[in-house]
């Protein structure tokens, strides 16, 4: 199971990639095409450097990365690292249903009726 093989911080700064919609958001620009930092900040009502500060966790994350051409740093997916979160991210969904499936299996019991 790739859970096993993440460490709990990893997992954490995944987490925390995903749980804000701005990190989500650059996330899907950038996988479709490459974009310079000063780039993304024109679609986002948020200063230069909140955006970078964005760019920042989703490297920590290793779901983008950041390559500097001259004078411009530009911001591409990290495909394995997208890969690698996304099997995370299934492996957690299949515990999950397979919890949820047995609840509803234990709810379904019949219950024991009491001596009398």
């Amino acid at each position: 199971m790739v859970v096993d093989q993440v460490s709990e911080a990893d997992i954490d700064r995944l987490f925390q990639a995903f749980s804000d919609a701005t990190r989500r958001d650059i996330v899907r620009k950038v996988t479709g095409a490459q974009y310079s930092v000063s780039g993304l900040a024109t679609h986002y009502a948020m200063s230069f450097a909140a955006v970078q500060k964005h760019v920042a966790v989703l490297e920590r994350a290793s779901l983008i990365i950041k390559e500097r051409r001259g004078r411009e740093q530009l911001v591409g997916a990290n495909h394995e690292g997208l890969r690698r979160a996304r099997r995370l991210l299934d492996e957690y969904e299949a515990i999950w249903r397979q919890r949820a499936a047995r609840i509803a299996d234990i709810l379904s019991e019949e219950p024991e009726k009491e001596p009398s």
